[in-house]
């Protein structure tokens, strides 16, 4: 089926990806084990539903929080990544001068702080405060609605890697040329359906971009919770 110039939704866009993957045989269970997908939230989810469904693998959030820079939010330090069961959350440091000022006034391991108590909370909302299953050793898929600078997938992506994971793929209805390259070495594949000479925003490729509400998310992750096994 031909693409369409822009996805009329996130679960339009999530039906093609899942098609894809489906296609190019990703998320085939592991010793048994189904693939894992992680949405970003709350964008990620209607797409990552959708993949999840294509490809008969369980589906779950992955909880990433930027750590901005004290007085100027917007500009990312680093991100803060949640851990999986029995691992602590991991952090990811970006390579940037403002860094090691924020790191010796402090503000850094505050940020960090107040994005950690933000993860926790968000963990309660969406899991009744449990941690992520266990990703040692499976095929896990990171999927959000698509990809500018890249910052938050790469920080998701090596989270993943940390905890262990055998296969780690990052997947994408959407994504710039810049974002999509920042994510190779982070993931054994980048899979994206659309990569646009001119990109401009994500928002510019779905006719409703609307934003995903938690109740959205949360009923999409239930409605996952009861597929068979």
């Amino acid at each position: 089926m031909p693409m369409p110039p822009c996805f009329a939704d996130r679960r339009e866009a999530g039906l093609y990806l899942g098609r894809r993957l489906a296609e190019l045989g990703v998320g085939q269970p592991r010793d048994g084990t189904p693939a894992l997908v992680l949405a970003l939230p709350r964008g990620g989810v209607p797409v990552a539903f959708e993949v999840a469904r294509a490809i008969g693998a369980r589906l779950d959030v992955l909880l990433v929080r930027k750590i901005g820079a004290p007085g100027y939010p917007e500009l990312a330090l680093g991100a803060v990544v949640e851990g999986d069961a029995g691992r602590d959350s991991h952090t990811v440091v970006n390579d940037d001068p403002w860094v090691q000022r924020a790191v010796e006034s402090g503000s850094f391991d505050a940020e960090r702080g107040r994005q950690l108590d933000e993860i926790v909370r968000r963990q309660q909302r969406y899991r009744n405060g449990a941690p992520l299953p266990r990703l040692a050793g499976r095929t896990v898929i990171v999927v959000d609605d698509g990809v500018a600078t890249g910052a938050t997938m790469r920080a998701a992506l090596e989270g993943v890697r940390m905890a262990g994971a055998a296969e780690v793929i990052a997947a994408v209805p959407v994504g710039s040329v810049d974002g999509l390259a920042s994510l190779e070495a982070a993931a054994d594949q980048v899979i994206c359906l659309n990569t646009p000479a001119n990109f401009g925003a994500v928002g510019a490729f779905y006719l409703d971009f609307t934003q995903t509400s938690d109740n959205e998310a949360l009923a999409l992750l239930r409605d996952a919770a009861s597929w068979p096994a």
